[in-house]
């Protein structure tokens, strides 16, 4: 029995916070897990530069309102869960993953919180868990399942390693340098047959 695991941004998905600091002019924020392997420190960043220029949820929100997915996403997703169960595990916030969700008919989710105050300023976020994408599926695998995985950035490279097979998905240079030993695929067609070749086996 197999469950795939997927990234959302960098997958199904742009990056949000690319978005976000291309609709405000805000290139520090062009930063993403692709660039900085520590999570906390890079969160930590993005909030002080959202209290500097006075931005909050609302924000954000509405650049993700305007986002599209990557082309070909929908219906990749569509085809991989006719012979599979999906889940995506996302370092995202579910104030940010939702119209994404809406787009891609309400697949399974599962990331993190923001915490927010009244006024809508981000004061902090709560993780789901400690290292929560190979912690997921860990507890996948406790269940009976054999999982694979896809992701593009630093924090995908655990859960993939510890599937049963995995790929790094239009990744950087760099990252699939230091992986040599995790497949590197650019399209969906691509993706699609290497999942169904590891359910195979």
């Amino acid at each position: 029995m197999f469950i795939t695991c997927l990234d959302l941004e960098g997958v199904l998905a742009p990056e949000i916070w690319i978005e976000f600091a291309a609709a405000r002019n805000l290139p520090e924020l062009n930063i993403t897990t692709r660039d900085e392997p520590d999570y906390d420190k890079l969160m930590k960043f993005r909030l002080d530069v959202l209290k500097k220029n006075n931005l909050g949820l609302k924000e954000i929100q509405e650049t993700i309102a305007e986002m599209d997915l990557l082309p070909g996403a929908k219906d990749f997703l569509d085809e991989l869960r006719s012979f599979t169960q999906v889940i995506i595990i996302s370092d995202t916030f579910t104030q940010f993953a939702n119209p994404l969700m809406d787009k891609l008919a309400w697949p399974t989710i599962m990331c993190n919180e923001l915490i927010v105050g009244p006024d809508g300023i981000i004061t902090g976020y709560r993780m789901r868990i400690h290292d929560s994408k190979v912690s997921t599926v860990k507890a996948l695998q406790a269940m009976g399942y054999d999982t694979i995985a896809a992701g593009d950035s630093y924090n995908d490279v655990g859960m993939i390693k510890e599937s049963k097979g995995g790929f790094l998905f239009r990744s950087t240079e760099g990252i699939k340098k230091e992986n040599p030993d995790i497949p590197a695929i650019e399209t969906y067609d691509e993706l699609l047959a290497g999942i169904k070749s590891i359910m195979n086996e």
